[in-house]
């Protein structure tokens, strides 16, 4: 069950980071003007000497965290999903993920609840471009705890890493004893008329979903899959031939992310329908969380009468 209290997770990264950071030398911040906002600047008050402001110049930030990386230190890169991602591509490529250095870059306000920022701050395809890439890793955690163990697990693994990072206070998904496996999924809802795969904060919905579809006589497992890549593919076969049938659900484009990594991997390993819900070859707009989460059909009501409705043309 979802508890709907929780922590945003932008700052839950300010506060992890810096705790790490503490016991760690090696880690150091780089930030791209935004800090106050992904709550970077957490780490700017406790860390200062290990902070550094980069500005609104995120290629060559990108640069920066690349020379931290390949002189032993562990950099933090702190900016919006949409800047990380779509306007320092071609610096994370070259200088990052081909030479494989060690740099952990946070996507802030990524997905569709960025706070009124407008379609050109709305990062989509985020998890799209960077599971894209070789050599990088790509995890979307549901909630405040899961998020900890995230961070954590990262400064551990080898390489680069990208950590989608959302705005807005989360549901609480995990308890205190929940354990983050890095590449590994986890089912938190069992049955066997569907299975509903989905990532990052979009997976509280769509448990909520799953439980509204009990209420109408629907089993659905409900699988969360915080590293999308890699892509824990064994429990993805497991689910699909739990039942049957699997629809995946992604607060993110349905072009070649969660759901095109499910779908390419049941193509190959374990052939079933799959339905991929998620926002369509569309941008975004401004708007109030809950008008947008229903325009876009990611709300656990609209999610739940999706379901319903694929079902039955089954």
């Amino acid at each position: 069950m979802v508890s709907p209290s929780g922590k945003p997770l932008r700052l839950v990264f300010g506060e992890t980071v810096t705790e790490l950071a503490r016991r760690d030398p090696r880690i150091v911040m780089l930030d791209g003007d935004v800090g106050v906002s992904t709550r970077a600047d957490i780490f700017e008050a406790a860390l200062p000497d290990r902070f550094f402001q980069m500005g609104i110049a995120e290629q060559n930030m990108m640069a920066v965290a690349a020379g931290f990386a390949a002189a032993g230190y562990i950099p933090f890169v702190s900016t919006f999903a949409c800047f990380a991602v779509a306007r320092a591509l071609d610096s994370i490529r070259v200088m990052i993920a081909q030479p494989r250095l060690g740099v952990k870059i946070a996507g802030g306000y990524a997905g569709l609840l960025a706070g009124k920022t407008g379609k050109t701050h709305l990062m989509f395809d985020d998890i799209s471009i960077m599971r894209a890439m070789p050599n990088v890793a790509v995890v979307a955690p549901a909630d405040e705890i899961e998020t900890r163990q995230v961070l954590r697990a990262i400064v551990e693994v080898e390489g680069p890493a990208y950590v989608r990072i959302t705005r807005e206070a989360s549901p609480a998904l995990f308890d205190t004893g929940y354990h983050y496996g890095f590449g590994k999924a986890v089912v938190v809802r069992d049955g066997s008329d569907v299975a509903m795969i989905s990532t990052g904060v979009q997976t509280s919905r769509t448990l909520e979903a799953a439980d509204s579809l009990a209420d109408r006589g629907i089993e659905a497992l409900v699988l969360h899959v915080p590293t999308v890549k890699p892509l824990d593919t064994d429990a993805v076969v497991a689910a699909a031939k739990a039942t049957g049938f699997v629809v995946t659900v992604e607060e993110g484009t349905v072009l070649g992310g969660l759901g095109g990594a499910v779908a390419e991997t049941l193509g190959e390993l374990y052939p079933v329908p799959v339905k991929r819900l998620g926002i369509l070859d569309v941008y975004g707009e401004s708007g109030p969380d809950d008008a947008l989460l229903d325009k876009y059909r990611l709300s656990s009501a609209k999610v739940a009468e999706d379901v319903l409705s694929v079902l039955s043309t089954r």
